[in-house]
């Protein structure tokens, strides 16, 4: 059953600022596609439906799933998919409209609403996967041989059944699940708010969150400054709060963790991608192996072109000194993006034109906005939906690429239907990188000086490290920050100390770290809403960097082989959508070939200095 609406955000530093003014005009969201307002008749009409269509199938199907031959059992199947559909377009609705505005109490009581009667009602369905998961592995096996459309959702089974070896009794299933609305979410919902909420004062302007975060990269050192220490400061007063949330969700994971037995942490989220442990430990271990030559060696180069004896984090995003400061008009961004992706293959640029005439992306930095970046895949019979906080920086023309890439992929996978549409997030992140990587090469192509290429080649060389090296920190943080909340409550100054280890570890000894700087984990929405979610951006841009090399390579039968990967959705294992391209991310030297380019690009760099 569908859990509550959980966007998939881009990396939790993008650069907006509050306004928009000179860019054109800004796209908004047309959430008619789902529901034409919160009290329109199809929304009324579809919850009641969903809450009998909940009890006639546990009326059904509860205690008889073992004894259905395989016509039955498919037909069980269907109805379960119908059920998962209009319970998606019911929260799909209610959480984009919330993140719209996440200060607007209606909104927000609108999705709380949704989501405990969506929960209530579906509490009944939670013997599905715990009966499916008792049924023989012959059984079933005979029953997929009976009937090739069931065989189709074969994937489906194997997914619930890795968790077999964790399931609770039926009672304690059921109970979990009832009580989801005030336990994970509800913590979610109050760091939504809080984090939206803040306000933060620079040389006498008040600004949220984004606009503040945006002063990072600003060209004038002072104000990079300014808005660093004004982001320390709301945070460290804010910082019980957080820690609050965080000791929380992390005790509550660790109690369904033991429960379950599982072995680590990390275990559900692995379980969650399909993606075996062996197979992110070589991930992991490769890019911190890699630190010295990435990210270590880049900002060096950093350092001195910017002319400093040594680098603050107000440094790190900061715009190179011969970079041009203009703003990236709207009109030109789509037209860079699509031009992009129409090179690459007409069919992906015809896919992503519907985002910009249909209100399907909605762009401009508004007041109560959730920050970030996202796309959302709703689904799967209506279309995806982009959130963007689009400013006209360089960075902003790449995250549009990145969250367009979501949705062409998400608008593919959804003739898989909706259970087998939903990607893993390790794979999830595959179309969106290449998107990224296709509008890269196709502005360093276009770079008519040698300082135009450099700040393009230097611009992406921070986007890959925000993506893999950051990401990869990120990841370490939370385990260490799961390990040691196992061991008791974590204070502040605890969780600051965590987040400093991996921090000077990751970026090297170009940088010093300022009073506060402890407390800027409290801001990464990734670690609230879906623990351990982060390395998946580094997996997709690994994956992407194998896959540019091969594109690069030549071969006609590359764009075919492309979207086939995307089509298949949920439907396939990583090594099986690999196999086509030559490439297998279980082999360690794998991911020595992704992060070889990050590394030739800084190759690249450093001969420029010559």
């Amino acid at each position: 059953m569908r859990t509550p609406f959980m966007p998939s955000f881009k990396q939790p530093l993008r650069d907006v600022i509050e306004g928009g003014g000179g860019l054109g005009d800004l796209p908004d969201w047309d959430l008619s596609d789902l529901y034409t307002a919160p009290d329109a008749k199809e929304y009324t009409r579809d919850m009641e439906w969903l809450a009998q269509a909940c009890a006639g199938f546990a009326a059904e199907f509860e205690g008889k799933l073992a004894d259905l031959d395989a016509k039955g059992l498919l037909d069980c199947v269907l109805q379960y998919e119908k059920i998962d559909m209009i319970s998606g377009r019911i929260m799909s609705y209610a959480g984009l409209r919330y993140y719209q505005n996440t200060t607007d109490d209606e909104r927000a009581q609108f999705m709380a609403n949704a989501q405990d009667k969506i929960t209530s009602f579906s509490t009944p369905l939670v013997f599905f996967s715990l009966e499916i998961n008792r049924i023989p592995d012959e059984q079933l096996d005979a029953l997929f041989a009976q009937d090739a459309d069931l065989a189709r959702y074969r994937p489906i089974f194997d997914r619930l059944r890795a968790m077999r070896p964790y399931q609770l009794s039926d009672e304690l299933e059921k109970f979990l699940h009832d009580q989801s609305t005030v336990g994970a979410a509800a913590w979610n919902r109050l760091f939504d708010e809080t984090i939206a909420g803040l306000k933060f004062t620079v040389n006498g302007e008040e600004m949220g969150i984004e606009g503040t975060l945006n002063l990072m990269t600003d060209p004038d050192r002072a104000k990079r400054e300014a808005g660093a220490r004004e982001l320390a400061r709301v945070f460290g007063e804010n910082v019980k709060l957080f820690s609050r949330v965080h000791n929380t969700l992390a005790k509550e994971k660790e109690v369904e963790d033991r429960w379950r037995g599982m072995p680590t942490p990390q275990t559900g989220r692995h379980l969650a991608n399909h993606v075996e442990p062996e197979v992110v430990e070589a991930l992991r271990n490769a890019v911190v192996a890699a630190y010295p030559k990435l990210s270590h060696r880049y900002y060096e180069l950093k350092r001195k072109w910017l002319g400093l004896d040594v680098m603050q984090v107000w440094d790190r995003n900061a715009p190179l000194p011969m970079e041009d400061p203009r703003l990236v008009g709207w009109d030109e961004a789509k037209d860079t993006v699509m031009e992009a992706y129409h090179d690459f293959a007409p069919e992906m640029a015809g896919i992503a034109e519907p985002f910009f005439n249909r209100g399907w992306i909605d762009a401009g930095v508004k007041p109560g906005k959730a920050p970030g970046a996202f796309a959302h895949p709703t689904v799967a019979d209506v279309h995806p939906y982009v959130m963007l906080n689009y400013l006209g920086k360089p960075r902003d023309v790449m995250t549009l690429a990145h969250e367009l890439g979501h949705g062409v992929h998400q608008v593919l996978a959804a003739g898989q239907g909706e259970l087998l549409s939903s990607t893993p997030l390790t794979l999830a992140e595959t179309a969106s990188v290449f998107g990224e990587m296709l509008t890269f090469r196709k502005m360093l192509s276009k770079a008519k000086t040698q300082a135009e290429r450099k700040v393009l080649l230097a611009g992406k060389v921070e986007d890959m490290i925000n993506t893999v090296v950051r990401q990869i920190a990120f990841y370490d943080f939370e385990c260490k920050l799961h390990e040691a909340r196992a061991q008791g409550e974590l204070t502040p100054d605890d969780i600051g100390a965590l987040w400093m280890s991996v921090q000077a570890e990751s970026l090297g000894p170009a940088f010093e770290y300022m009073e506060g700087y402890d407390s800027f984990w409290s801001y990464v929405p990734h670690f609230v809403h879906s623990p351990f979610y982060v390395y998946a951006y580094a997996f997709g841009d690994g994956l992407v960097n194998a896959l540019y090399a091969v594109f690069e390579e030549g071969g006609d039968d590359f764009q075919d082989k492309y979207f086939d990967m995307l089509k298949a959705g949920g439907s396939k294992h990583h090594k099986e959508l690999l196999a086509p391209f030559g490439l297998d991310a279980s082999d360690p030297k794998f991911w020595d070939k992704g992060l070889s380019m990050i590394s030739g690009m800084i190759d690249e760099l450093e001969a420029m200095e010559e």
